[in-house]
């Protein structure tokens, strides 16, 4: 286990949902999956989490992705907004603080775009 799975602030998000297109989400379901997109659809917040996500470690340091336009006060509050959605974690190093995207929610997101295979009629 690396050291950044162990020290996401809360636990990650676990991948919970079927395709949207398969069945009906459950009130618990949709909770979960609005809060994933609700993280996301800020531009800052995007654009964070698609640098760290593009990163060629697969972790990025905050000084490397902090060029978003925005302060560093308010990129930290991105990022933490971030973390609490399960999406990113984070371990520090020094005085840097290094994210990577949570392996499991890639997975669930794409799972849930994905459509449902057709069934036989």
């Amino acid at each position: 286990m690396s050291k950044l799975q162990g020290k996401a602030a809360e636990p990650p998000a676990e991948p919970c949902c079927p395709a949207l297109t398969e069945r009906e989400l459950t009130a618990q379901e949709a909770e979960v999956t609005a809060a994933m997109f609700k993280a996301l659809g800020d531009p800052v917040r995007l654009r964070l989490f698609s640098k760290v996500a593009s990163h060629p470690d697969s972790e990025a340091c905050v000084c490397d992705i902090a060029d978003v336009g925005v302060s560093q006060p308010t990129v930290s509050h991105h990022l933490k907004k971030l973390k609490e959605a399960g999406l990113l974690v984070s371990e520090r190093r020094g005085t840097w603080v290094y994210y990577r995207v949570e392996p499991s929610i890639l997975a669930a997101m794409g799972r849930l775009l994905t459509p449902a295979p057709a069934t036989a009629a």
